[in-house]
């Protein structure tokens, strides 16, 4: 069981500003590709619009419906998502995924901040919206990819 202690320190001042700016909010305009990820337990959901260039991002915008964690992975990772190729986006969704099972330290470069959300590992009811944001971007990744070789 959590304490008043743990969930202060899970809500701290630097998770909340995260959550409180999100780089690139909102929905492009006429964007290459959209999707939406729901995290089916807490209902949190994200919404990513992006476009590629040459395997790389290009444009990038997101609607996000998500607790202050859910908002501040996604602050993180939209900061870095420009100019970022679909194995860079896999890879650190796949390095967050482990830090949260307790197997890592987090994403690296050019995911740097993700340590913050160490303390939510003990908390597995909100690590799928933790992970939307990543989880959306390399949906429309692989979907962007698809449509350029089609």
């Amino acid at each position: 069981m959590s304490t008043d202690a743990d969930l202060i320190k899970l809500y701290s001042k630097r998770i909340l500003a995260l959550a409180a700016d999100i780089p690139h909010l909102g929905r492009l305009e006429d964007p290459q590709v959209s999707v939406r990820k729901r995290a089916p337990l807490c209902g949190s959901t994200v919404t990513v619009d992006l476009d590629v260039e040459d395997g790389k991002i290009t444009r990038f915008g997101q609607d996000v419906k998500a607790c202050a964690l859910g908002q501040a992975s996604a602050s993180l990772m939209a900061a870095h998502a420009i100019g970022r190729t679909r194995a860079e986006i896999e890879e650190g969704r796949d390095a967050l995924r482990a830090m949260l099972k307790g197997d890592g330290d987090g994403p690296g470069a050019p995911w740097d901040g993700y340590d913050v959300l160490i303390p939510a590992r003990d908390y597995r009811n909100r690590h799928a919206s933790i992970l939307l944001a990543f989880e959306a971007t390399a949906e429309a990744m692989e979907e962007a990819e698809k449509a350029a070789c089609a």
